[in-house]
C-alpha cells in the first residue's frame, strides 16, 4: 500500500478488517510521514522503491506484489512495476498521480491556491529531502525506466466534481486526461469511475475499493 505524499497508514483505516481476507497486506509509513523519521536522503522514486523494496524483504515478503498506489504512490507505484515487473502481478492505481500531472497541473493553479502554497511554504518552508521536493526527479527517472510491463492494473478515478473555487474546469480537465493516460500503461487494463469520491476513494467509498482490489486479485492469478 503506498500512500500519497505526506498520507500516513492511517490513510488506509476504512479498508480495515475487510481486505485483510484477500491477503497478506503492507502498509508503512515512509520517511518523514507517521512514525517515521524525517528523511536523511532525497526521496526520487528510485530511493522510495529501493527502500520498499528493502521492507519487503526484511519482513520476509515473497513475490510477486500487488501495488495499490493511491495519490503521489502511483508514481512509485508506476516506478516499481518498470523497474522490477518480475516481482510485480499487478497494479491497483487509485486516484493516482501521473507523470503529466507533475509536469502540467501547476500551470492551472488558481490565485488562491498560488498564495495559499505561497504562505505554506513560508511559514512551513519544505524539506528539500522530501518527495515533493523531489518530484521531478522522480518522473524524470519513470521516463528513463523501462516500459510498463504488461501485467493487470486497474484505474480508480474519483467521480465527483469540486467546486470551480478549488479546482479550475482546465485543471480537472488535464487531471482527467492524465487519468487515461495510465490506463494505456498496459493492455491488461481496467478503469472505474468512484462516482461518490473525490480524490479519497478508500475514503469515501471503502467497499468499492475493497471490491475492485478482489476482482483485480482475481484477474493476477495463474
Amino acid at each position: 500500500m503506498l500512500s500519497g505524499a505526506g498520507g500516513p497508514l492511517e490513510n488506509w483505516h476504512k479498508l480495515y478488517p475487510g481486505i485483510e481476507a484477500l491477503g497478506t497486506v503492507v502498509t508503512y509509513d515512509r520517511p518523514g510521514v507517521g512514525g517515521s523519521a524525517r528523511p536523511r536522503d532525497a526521496q526520487m522514486g528510485t530511493t522510495v522503491v529501493l527502500q520498499l523494496r528493502a521492507l519487503l524483504r526484511e519482513i520476509d515478503a515473497k513475490p510477486p506484489f500487488l501495488l495499490v498506489g493511491h495519490s503521489f504512490g502511483g508514481l512509485h507505484a508506476n516506478l516499481f512495476a518498470r523497474v522490477y515487473p518480475a516481482e510485480t502481478c499487478g497494479v491497483l492505481f487509485l486516484e493516482a498521480t501521473a507523470p503529466d500531472d507533475v509536469l502540467n497541473m501547476k500551470r492551472y493553479r488558481s490565485g488562491l491556491q498560488r498564495a495559499v502554497a505561497g504562505l505554506l511554504d513560508r511559514f512551513s518552508p519544505p524539506d528539500p529531502n522530501d518527495e515533493i521536493s523531489n518530484e521531478a526527479e522522480t518522473v524524470a527517472e519513470i521516463a528513463e525506466a523501462p516500459m510498463f510491463p504488461a501485467i493487470p492494473i486497474t484505474v480508480v478515478s474519483g467521480g465527483k466534481r469540486l467546486p470551480r473555487w478549488m479546482v479550475s474546469g482546465d485543471a480537472q480537465r488535464e487531471r482527467a486526461r492524465n487519468q487515461e493516460s495510465l490506463m494505456r500503461l498496459s493492455p491488461l487494463c481496467k478503469r472505474v469511475i468512484a462516482q461518490g469520491s473525490a480524490h479519497f476513494p478508500q475514503m469515501s467509498e471503502p467497499q468499492l475499493v475493497l471490491d475492485e482490489l478482489a476482482k483485480l486479485i482475481k484477474r493476477t492469478s495463474p
